[in-house]
């Protein structure tokens, strides 16, 4: 796990919630244009940084074909993997003893290394005993290599088959110890507040927490080189929810020329 701690060990800052917050309000009341309610706003943005953070993986993919630069800060496959280690993380599987299953059936993790609740968006390395690399294998040959004794996994060359979010691994001594790396999808984005006398809503500056801060406020996870681009796209979908057509217009033409710039 040494490398993915690597990869940890220097987050950029969060973009700040409310920061795009009220600059999304102060673009559209800046001609009395209409208005954005926190209810909105959230799942306005929990949406927008979901299709941001999906196209790293797309940009990754078309960014592997092309050959790159040996300048760090202008290789772009390294700058797109920078922003997708802010998700990276790992957690222990669980062995399912519960109910009749196939042999060696592991629940992944629904909480990672670092005691957050995530919930996984690819899945890395499964490793075991946190040296051994298990292999993973399709269905046919997952099944097919135990047919015989020089392919058949052992506790050295383990193997396993990932279907249905669920870890069926070879051999069956392995009840435990079992160890993932994945990517975790973003966490819902909330501009947390409280009401304050007149019925004006009031930011939260403390974090979100279910039991003690349930008014709190989560920022995006984005890398915060997004902040301009996620006020743009949230832009783009208040002027539908508002029904101004020059909000969604000018927003959609500036998202578009700043993916030619960065892909230029």
């Amino acid at each position: 796990m040494a490398a993915l701690l690597l990869y940890n060990k220097k987050q950029p800052m969060a973009i700040n919630v409310n920061t795009v917050y009220q600059t999304v309000l102060s673009i559209i009341n800046k001609e009395q244009r209409g208005y954005i309610t926190p209810d909105e706003f959230n799942k306005l943005g929990t949406q927008v940084q979901l299709e941001i953070f999906e196209k790293y993986f797309e940009d990754l993919n078309q960014q592997a074909r092309v050959p790159q630069s040996n300048l760090n800060y202008a290789n772009r496959l390294e700058n797109i993997d920078e922003k997708i280690a802010i998700f990276k993380t790992f957690g222990n599987a669980v062995y399912n003893t519960a109910s009749p299953t196939p042999t060696n059936y592991f629940t992944l993790p629904t909480q990672d290394a670092y005691g957050r609740t995530v919930e996984l968006y690819r899945l890395g390395e499964v490793t075991h005993k946190n040296e051994i690399l298990v292999q993973r294998l399709q269905r046919n040959d997952f099944y097919t290599s135990e047919k015989s004794k020089l392919t058949k996994a052992t506790i050295t060359f383990p193997t396993y088959l990932y279907e249905n979010n669920f870890l069926f691994i070879k051999p069956d001594s392995i009840l435990s110890d079992v160890e993932v790396e994945y990517v975790r999808k973003p966490s819902n984005v909330i501009w947390g507040f409280n009401v304050g006398t007149l019925g004006q809503y009031i930011f939260n500056e403390l974090d979100y927490n279910q039991t003690t801060q349930p008014t709190g406020h989560v920022n995006f996870e984005l890398h915060e080189s997004e902040q301009t681009e996620v006020v743009l796209r949230i832009l783009q979908y208040a002027g539908i929810i508002i029904r101004d057509p020059q909000i969604v217009q000018a927003a959609a033409q500036q998202v578009q020329m700043d993916e030619i710039n960065k892909k230029s």
